[in-house]
């Protein structure tokens, strides 16, 4: 289970603020799983129930550093050497620039609403699986990430006429 989770689960710790100490969140949310093994009950997937694990380690990592500001999605524009859909200098290029503007733009929304974009939009977790990893209800998550959507292309709407 840990092999096959492990890059998940350290995505998720990474674009949720962890940064340098993803691995320790990780590692904790690992034991925690493993040791309240017998509280999974299958309402949801393996997955989602220890993303939610690591999602909670992640919030506690920042209360413990006193840390309210914010999340810091690190992880984003971490990795230059990304792959990109498109060919050419040129191309990678733009690309580089869009991905910059994103992570600009997401550091901008409030926690709340970065986590459901994070859940949803780069772990690529179903609505359900959303619901299980933050622990809200169903409707709060379809309501906040149709808000937090509607904020994100605004801040990058603004960003677009500030860069030309």
């Amino acid at each position: 289970m840990v092999a096959r989770h492990t890059a998940s689960a350290y995505r998720t710790a990474a674009l949720l603020g962890a940064g340098s100490d993803a691995e320790d969140v990780i590692q904790e949310a690992f034991v925690k799983a493993y040791r309240k093994l017998s509280r999974y009950r299958g309402e949801s997937s393996f997955r989602s129930w220890l993303l939610a694990i690591v999602a909670n380690e992640t919030r506690n990592l920042h209360r413990s550093r006193g840390r309210r500001d914010g999340l810091v999605l690190r992880a984003a524009a971490a990795d230059p050497t990304a792959e990109f859909a498109e060919d050419g200098a040129v191309g990678a290029v733009l690309a580089g620039e869009r991905r910059a503007a994103l992570v600009r733009a997401l550091r901008q929304l409030p926690v709340r609403d970065r986590e459901v974009i994070v859940c949803r939009f780069f772990l690529d977790l179903s609505e359900e699986e959303t619901v299980a990893a933050l622990g809200w209800p169903r409707g709060t998550v379809k309501s906040r990430t149709s808000r937090a959507l509607a904020k994100l292309r605004g801040l990058l709407d603004r960003e677009e006429v500030r860069h030309g």
